[in-house]
């Protein structure tokens, strides 16, 4: 492995960087990075988890010129969850270039706000590529000055049909540009779009399949009629503290979600029907370990980042083999063991066989009896709980203002207190269950900021 030190950056980035735990570069990073730091273009396919994000944000924030008060990056991503997860990325690495304004711009909330925000062109722009052209449409967004150009996970653009969208998108920016293209796969499509957008770009190949020395397959072959009978034995079998559970259907979520409820489960489901709000919330919830088990359809495969997730359980086998391995690539990221479970009924075999096609090896196929012993029908019960505040970034919040009310001048023991996310105008803060009242009172009672605020527990 090769040190972030060895790459020509500030001294403020490399201090960011170890403040983020950011030593060793993955091999996606120590590829790329330094072809994105000489200008070129690249070309890169990496699996999920490999640290594309960093790359690429590492390499484009540091041509950034903070005082120039114009767009000079465009990073593109399939889904809001991506999107979301991408800029936070970037204000963390953002840190040490003062005044960086990132954008999220995505479909499912209100476009107002965003017009608003764009009034004043922040310097990085994230989104989804639907309101993306929306705005260039409507000539809010400006994209004339641009330098950088990302596309993220591009091939899984094209399967959701952007592809038109997308090259609209790039002849409203200059032909003198960088152009980084990220994609688990290089189908025909894609090299097109690469021929057509890029100039000499470098091909850059790193590890697409999942080693089975970091995630452990298991599949599972049971009666149609005893899939949700068997989730259950499985999760008190098994005792995941964070895990992915993934459905082909989006009403099956919900359905799903109800019944492991109702078997006192804390589980969460995400899928399409929510708004912006709503996905975000429970998110946070599943992210600062509030509830223990979120249910997602694969809209979540590839905009899903969570740190420390233990384990990921197909419900149902996609039809995609190439699916299959985004799945499991939510688990056993930064060098971590992680645990893949699939159910699979009799009539579902050719899947698995296309599966063991693709991974180019064959899959543990166990059975059930050995989840008899179930360790006395033991629960999941999720370390925190989440408080929400009725204030964001758009009221001059940050996190230490929310630590501050609940420690200061309080008997509340600051190791409590988990992880606290932002938005603009809202912000959660995960609290341990022993103290989640004591909490609830200092922040209903006190002040953040010299401001009192609505709070509520989730």
């Amino acid at each position: 492995m090769t040190a972030f030190s060895s790459l020509n950056l500030s001294k403020e980035c490399l201090n960011n960087l170890e403040s983020l735990e950011y030593r060793e570069m993955t091999p996606i990073q120590q590829q790329s990075i330094p072809l994105i730091l000489d200008g070129k273009d690249i070309r890169a396919q990496a699996k999920t988890g490999s640290g594309k994000t960093a790359a690429f944000g590492i390499g484009l924030l540091n041509k950034l010129d903070a005082k120039k008060y114009f767009t000079q990056c465009l990073i593109l991503c399939p889904t809001r969850e991506l999107a979301d997860q991408v800029s936070k990325e970037m204000r963390r690495l953002a840190r040490p270039v003062a005044n960086t304004k990132i954008l999220t711009l995505c479909g499912g909330t209100p476009i107002g706000p965003q017009f608003a925000s764009l009034e004043h062109q922040p310097h990085i722009i994230v989104g989804t590529p639907g309101r993306v052209l929306k705005h260039l449409q409507k000539n809010t967004l400006k994209l004339n000055n641009l330098t950088t150009l990302v596309l993220d996970e591009a091939d899984r653009m094209l399967d959701m049909g952007f592809s038109d969208d997308i090259m609209q998108i790039i002849n409203a920016t200059p032909e003198q540009r960088q152009s980084l293209l990220f994609s688990a796969t290089f189908p025909d499509q894609i090299k097109k779009i690469s021929r057509s957008i890029q100039k000499n770009p470098v091909e850059i190949t790193v590890e697409t399949i999942h080693d089975d020395s970091n995630i452990k397959q298991i599949f599972y072959e049971i009666d149609k009629q005893a899939r949700t009978s068997t989730l259950i034995s499985l999760l008190q079998y098994y005792s995941p503290q964070s895990c992915v559970i993934f459905c082909n259907r989006k009403q099956q979520c919900k359905d799903l979600a109800k019944e492991l409820w109702s078997s006192g489960f804390h589980a969460v489901a995400l899928h399409g029907d929510l708004d912006q709000k709503e996905r975000n919330q429970k998110l946070v919830q599943f992210a600062n370990k509030s509830s223990s088990i979120l249910i997602a359809t694969d809209v979540a495969a590839r905009g899903l980042d969570i740190k420390d997730l233990t384990s990921v359980i197909n419900f149902e086998l996609s039809p995609d083999p190439e699916i299959h391995i985004h799945r499991i690539g939510r688990t056993g990221r930064a060098g971590k063991e992680g645990l893949a479970i699939s159910l699979f009924s009799p009539s579902e075999a050719p899947k698995v066989n296309a599966i063991e096609d693709y991974q180019k090896r064959s899959v543990k196929i166990k059975d059930t009896s050995t989840l008899k012993d179930t360790q006395n029908n033991q629960k999941i019960i999720p370390p925190m709980h989440t408080l929400c505040i009725n204030a964001g970034r758009k009221n001059k919040i940050r996190a230490g203002d929310i630590l501050g009310a609940l420690t200061k001048n309080t008997k509340l023991p600051g190791k409590c207190i988990g992880k606290i996310d932002i938005f603009d105008i809202i912000a959660y803060v995960a609290v341990e269950h022993a103290y989640v009242k004591q909490a609830l009172q200092i922040l209903s009672e006190g002040k953040i900021k010299g401001r009192k605020y609505r709070v509520r527990k989730l």
